[in-house]
């Protein structure tokens, strides 16, 4: 009986630890964010690049002044091939409308006033005898915010392509049980696509009338901006506690992988679908409840390690809003389109589809996940349907 009481007490204890965390997290904080900005190869020589980008501060808070006394970035290449011999430099340099840029580029305090927001300029230079085996840059803004929630450093995360595959390249075509199927490579996808421009871009010179174009759903989310750098992320209570009861496996698994879902549908629709649950696989034997009643999210994040570099370091969402992406893509293209998760367990998952394909044809066309799991670098794949499994 005491225990039971102590069960008790403990439950109510949490309970009112989260309503008062949830009510913590509502207040208005240091609320500015910095956009992915606009990014152009301004110099793409064969031993020099010059990238130029420009991002904004915004402030989103309703009713108080920001504060933005540093800036700084960092930025970390990707290659095919090793670095040696390859030197870079960044530089931040303030572009505020009613306060000109000091000589030096020194970052001096800013006040971003409610609902306005001001820019940075970033250039980076590259050198070296041999670039062509760069892929891509990951840059790092740090900036610090100073308001109401003190002095918070912050991060924006920025991937730019540096290398774009040739558009002639053959056609790969390979034989399915409904259809053939082409894995189409792109550059390295980042929030500075979209899909529908992607599309054009690579499938649409290898596509005929009748094909189906699919797309991984990590990808379109990372052209969605939805992916967080873990530090980003600060577990509360019900997270901490809640991802022990998860597979090791599992995107839940971690304080930061479930504090991302309690982020996205709430902490009590996270708390009922765990207790639910846990009662429905207990005592009536019925495992997956949660999932059904956390919502579509639960089953789409990934935890880093989940994809390929430089996103391996994050937190991949599930994309948002998927079946306005396929019906805007068969607007646009005339193609057929769907997006999918795929894995190497012969798991085909349809998030979204046109209407003229049908779950079936996918499945079979997908079942052997010609777009795979490793760093092909090949999201977009082209289905050539070979018999008549892909009309409903």
């Amino acid at each position: 009986m005491i225990t039971t009481g102590l069960g008790i007490l403990a439950a109510i204890a949490g309970l009112g630890a989260l309503a008062i965390e949830q009510q913590f997290r509502r207040r208005p904080g240091n609320a500015l964010a910095v956009t992915p900005g606009e990014w152009n190869l301004e110099i793409y020589e064969p031993h020099r690049y010059l990238l130029v980008g420009e991002v904004e501060f915004c402030n989103l808070s309703e009713r108080l002044e920001i504060m933005v006394p540093h800036v700084e970035a960092e930025a970390t290449l990707l290659s095919k091939g090793s670095l040696a011999g390859i030197t870079h430099q960044i530089r931040v340099m303030p572009k505020h409308a009613d306060a000109p840029a000091r000589p030096d580029g020194y970052w001096f305090g800013y006040i971003v006033k409610v609902g306005k927001r001001t820019k940075a300029e970033l250039t980076l230079e590259i050198k070296g005898d041999d670039l062509s085996q760069l892929q891509a840059v990951w840059i790092r803004i740090d900036y610090v915010t100073y308001g109401p929630q003190g002095r918070i450093p912050k991060t924006r995360h920025v991937v730019v392509p540096l290398k774009f595959p040739a558009l002639d390249e053959p056609d790969r075509w390979r034989p399915t049980a409904a259809a053939d199927v082409m894995p189409i490579r792109t550059h390295l996808l980042t929030h500075l696509d979209n899909p529908v421009t992607v599309v054009k871009r690579y499938v649409l010179p290898h596509a005929q009338p009748g094909d189906v174009v699919t797309l991984g759903e990590s990808p379109v989310a990372i052209m969605q901006d939805r992916f967080i750098y873990p530090s980003e992320i600060n577990p509360g209570w019900l997270a901490k506690r809640l991802c022990y009861y998860f597979m090791p496996t599992s995107s839940l698994a971690t304080a930061c992988g479930m504090q991302t879902l309690v982020n996205q549908v709430g902490a009590w629709r996270v708390a009922g679908a765990f207790l639910v649950g846990a009662i429905a696989k207990k005592v009536f034997k019925k495992p997956g409840v949660f999932y059904q009643l956390a919502g579509e999210q639960a089953r789409l994040i990934d935890d880093i390690t989940g994809t390929l570099p430089p996103y391996d370091q994050f937190i991949v969402l599930g994309p948002d809003q998927p079946q306005r992406i396929v019906d805007q893509i068969k607007q646009e293209t005339g193609l057929s389109a769907a997006i999918v998760d795929v894995n190497d367990l012969r798991a085909v998952k349809v998030l979204a589809s046109t209407p003229d394909v049908t779950l079936e044809f996918l499945t079979q066309a997908l079942i052997s996940n010609p777009a795979g799991n490793a760093d092909e670098q090949t999201p977009v794949v082209l289905i050539r349907p070979t018999d008549t499994l892909r009309k409903s």
